[in-house]
């Protein structure tokens, strides 16, 4: 047979899993599949432009967990490699459900402090049929019954997929590399090892040796059928009108000409280019609600998904919290520059310029200033109005959607709101043209390179 890290560089190059070059975050938890990937990786990542570091998450469930922590960080010294640790504390209780969310979590934080291109994990072939058998029993749609793919969203990539474990045991026992043998695996009060340890041994002894084929023949054939969603959504003009790391828009217009079935099979298949995973009950109400729903409404996906009509779109996307639960944030000194949320700000003295209503920059009367998040019930006397308006009124003539409100910056002195950057200034701190004032500039970002990337403000 063919060196295992012979055939695993073939794989990794030949499936395109680093189309560009960057630094990599190994999930190492110090079983054999971990440590066979960070020792395949260590050995080549200069052919695949890799910059590796180890993430190990300590979760706090088993006595011994320190033991292995201490273990991990010893093979990443082996290797020169960075280490990353996480103390989660989660108790002998903690259910897998709990722990892998808890897990994942971690290693997103590891991958962003590490400023990672791509996360890595240990999933093997055996992982892949005890996925596609549990997701079965639990009646999974059939992308679902694709199990777990190569590359996922967010830079994660599993090369070790067309692995089995005994090969990854037997080329880590070659190689004298100590691992731990985590008796949770054989605890089959966990569902996972019940089908590991029971289920799979019974049905290969009825069904025969080559049940494991027929299990990933299954996952390959839903897999392709899961591609060719994605390329029906970019097959289908004017649907996905926008999207980002972590949201996809779709034009409710161009859902209506398609066929119930077919709508709906793409608005699970837009949610799924996300991680977010829609059965056929819920595509089916999704559906209705963007043919019926008015723009500002919300609809709850699971998982902490959420899907939000704004004018003619349907967002799909997972909302981050408001970027200032603690307060104002003051503009401090004569100038400078802070990041609040997705915007940057800066400021600096100069004379008065023509102010506009709306714009990505303003001038103020020089004094005390802070930026705060959007409050429900937010008013002000806008420049050039004749009365107190409603902030969110406001916003809706300026079509900001509703997802950008929550986290939307207001520029505010003495909690009277100055400036809603490109939506309106207010009639409050107004410098006479010439005469001396600070000039505020707003700039919103966008992560993941989105529609918004960059831009000035201007709606």
């Amino acid at each position: 047979m063919t060196d295992l890290g012979t055939r695993f560089l073939e794989h990794v190059r030949s499936a395109g899993l680093f189309p560009m070059p960057g630094r990599a975050v190994l999930a190492v938890s110090g079983g054999a599949d971990s440590v066979a990937l960070l020792d395949l990786v260590a050995e080549h990542h200069r052919q695949l432009g890799l910059e590796p570091s180890v993430g190990h998450v300590n979760h706090g469930i088993r006595a011994d967990s320190d033991v292995i922590e201490d273990q991990a960080r010893a093979l990443a010294d082996r290797y020169g490699l960075p280490w990353q640790c996480a103390r989660l504390e989660l108790g002998p209780d903690a259910s897998e459900t709990v722990a892998r969310r808890a897990r994942y979590a971690a290693l997103r934080a590891m991958q962003c402090e590490a400023g990672a291109v791509y996360l890595l994990t240990g999933h093997h072939a055996d992982d892949q049929v005890e996925t596609v058998l549990f997701r079965v029993l639990r009646g999974s749609g059939v992308a679902g019954l694709g199990g777990v793919a190569p590359v996922g969203p967010g830079g994660l990539v599993r090369p070790l997929l067309p692995f089995t474990r005994a090969e990854l045991e037997a080329w880590v026992h070659t190689r004298g590399l100590p691992i731990d043998d985590d008796p949770s695996n054989r605890d089959t009060r966990h569902d996972r090892s019940w089908l590991r340890t029971e289920l799979l041994p019974m049905l290969r002894a009825r069904l025969g040796a080559d049940l494991d084929e027929r299990f990933l023949a299954l996952a390959s054939d839903a897999a392709r059928n899961r591609h060719a969603w994605s390329l029906a959504l970019e097959a289908c003009p004017g649907l996905v009108v926008a999207r980002e790391a972590a949201a996809i828009e779709v034009a409710r217009v161009a859902l209506g000409r398609y066929h119930k079935v077919l709508s709906e099979a793409l608005l699970r298949a837009s949610a799924r280019e996300l991680g977010c995973r829609i059965g056929p009950r819920r595509a089916a109400r999704l559906l209705r609600f963007a043919a019926e729903g008015q723009s500002g409404k919300a609809m709850e996906l699971g998982g902490g998904w959420l899907a939000e009509l704004t004018f003619d779109r349907v967002r799909i996307h997972r909302p981050d919290p408001p970027p200032t639960a603690a307060g104002a944030v003051r503009l401090s000194g004569s100038s400078g520059q802070l990041r609040f949320g997705s915007w940057a700000f800066s400021w600096r003295p100069d004379p008065a310029g023509a102010i506009e209503r709306r714009g990505a920059a303003t001038w103020v009367v020089p004094g005390e200033l802070a930026l705060r998040s959007w409050r429900p019930g937010d008013r002000m006397l806008p420049l050039g109005g004749a009365g107190r308006r409603k902030v969110r009124r406001l916003f809706m003539e300026a079509r900001v959607p509703m997802y950008e409100r929550r986290r939307y910056p207001l520029v505010v002195r003495d909690d009277q709101i100055v400036w809603v950057p490109g939506v309106c200034r207010s009639a409050g701190a107004v410098p006479t043209p010439g005469d001396q004032a600070v000039r505020i500039e707003a700039r919103q970002l966008a992560l993941g390179g989105g529609r918004n990337s960059g831009r000035r403000t201007a709606y």
